[in-house]
């Protein structure tokens, strides 16, 4: 029998505890009695990259049949489902090779993308993306850390069907940027200027600091776990903030559905789609993720609740090599961003950067003890002259996407029956 609701679940994955992450999110599905609902059919999507931390396709799919028992549909999708898919998408006409790897190219925008079309294309009515490093749980603090479970499938389900989009809360270790204690080589001042150059105005220094001097813990909010309800999301700077998990769209009108874009080698995946929502209704949601950030916590997935959360401090070679990544991944977007939201002011503003850069980027190499962290500035510049052409990309990107939407919104019928068949 046909259920009502067809519910999609993506992963864009490459990590190897994935299905140890997996077993606990099918769990709280169970728990949140829609395993067993005779409504609602959850769907399965699984995007999975091999060369992310060298791993092997069952790492991925070799999933217990007690798990799979439980969920309505399994798709995974490695490299050779997508390129099928993609040769029947060139080979029907509705993209190019080129189309082709802007949409389903490297990067999390590609899979994110693979796994909205496949769930298109299976029927789905509302997919929700969760990510690998966060889990069903929320935590607060009274002294202790004390800790709740979360039922986000089941949050999401209660008001998409009133939106767009709808988007959670998070908490944990949501920033990389670890605890610091500023001395005479690096001032507070100075790393204000510095992470102000490298990221996006939604980012408030305030914020960042008082996450700093709770150790990099972000706790969740005890009056939205307790009385939340949803809140639509406004457009600040011609922009909905809204993150990559704990996200779930509305697929019932393909027409509304918008690609994830993110520049070569970068992040910004969900940055860049809050760009393209200014007539979508966007509403987040009271439930939250617990983010395990620096992966320190995946005793949580066994059920050992720690009484207290760690300080993440800058003295590990892990620590400080996540926050270097963390920072080149955002000035590799943050001048498309820029051309995005303040087209007016772009030189201006990249010019700001430049200058602030050059007066923190030495003092951040010494206190951190790597030379590399001045490769930033270099970043910038190549980001900065492709600027364009990202925007183009950008722009060509939604555009393809709206053709591949075409498909299954009713207006090329015929290419919705020659994908559906093969044909």
């Amino acid at each position: 029998m046909e259920k009502e609701i067809k519910v999609g679940i993506g992963f864009a994955t490459g990590r190897k505890h994935f299905k140890e992450v997996l077993k606990t999110y099918i769990f709280n599905w169970r728990e949140s009695e829609l395993t067993s609902s005779e409504k609602v059919s959850l769907n399965l999507f699984v995007a999975y990259d091999l060369k992310y931390h060298n791993t092997k396709p069952t790492d991925y799919t070799n999933v217990s049949s007690e798990l799979l028992e439980l969920v309505d549909r399994t798709c995974f999708i490695g490299n050779e489902k997508m390129q099928a898919e993609i040769g029947l998408l060139i080979q029907q006409g509705i993209i190019n090779e080129r189309q082709a790897k802007l949409v389903f190219g490297r990067g999390y925008a590609g899979k994110r993308n693979i796994i909205q079309y496949m769930a298109l294309k299976e029927g789905i009515d509302y997919l929700i993306f969760f990510d690998d490093d966060e889990y069903p749980l929320a935590v607060t603090t009274r002294g202790t850390a004390v800790w709740g479970g979360q039922q986000g499938l089941r949050t999401h389900l209660k008001y998409i069907q009133h939106a767009d989009i709808t988007n959670g809360r998070h908490c944990g270790y949501i920033s990389p940027i670890p605890y610091l204690e500023f001395n005479d080589t690096l001032q507070e001042a100075d790393f204000q200027a510095f992470i102000q150059a490298i990221s996006n105005d939604i980012v408030n220094w305030d914020t960042i600091k008082s996450v700093m001097a709770n150790g990099g813990v972000t706790y969740a909010d005890t009056r939205v776990l307790v009385n939340g309800e949803a809140e639509e999301v406004e457009e600040v700077n011609h922009s909905k903030f809204i993150s990559g998990s704990n996200l779930c769209i509305n697929l019932t009108d393909p027409d509304r559905v918008n690609a994830f874009y993110n520049p070569p080698n970068a992040r910004g995946e969900d940055t860049f789609l809050g760009t393209c929502l200014h007539d979508r209704k966007v509403l987040r949601v009271p439930c939250y993720t617990f983010h395990d950030g620096f992966s320190t916590y995946k005793h949580l997935l066994d059920g050992v609740l720690p009484t207290k959360l760690d300080y993440i401090k800058a003295d590990s070679k892990e620590v400080i090599q996540r926050f270097y990544k963390a920072c080149i991944g955002w000035i590799r977007y943050k001048p498309l961003w820029l051309y995005i939201t303040d087209p007016k002011r772009y030189e201006e503003r990249i010019q700001e950067m430049r200058e602030q850069l050059a007066a923190t980027l030495p003092k951040i190499c010494e206190y951190f003890g790597r030379n590399d962290f001045i490769k930033i500035a270099t970043e910038l510049e190549n980001y900065h002259r492709n600027v364009k052409k990202h925007f183009n990309d950008f722009i060509e990107t939604q555009h393809v996407w709206e053709n591949i939407c075409n498909a299954f919104s009713g207006e090329a019928p015929q290419h919705l029956a020659k994908i559906e068949t093969g044909a």
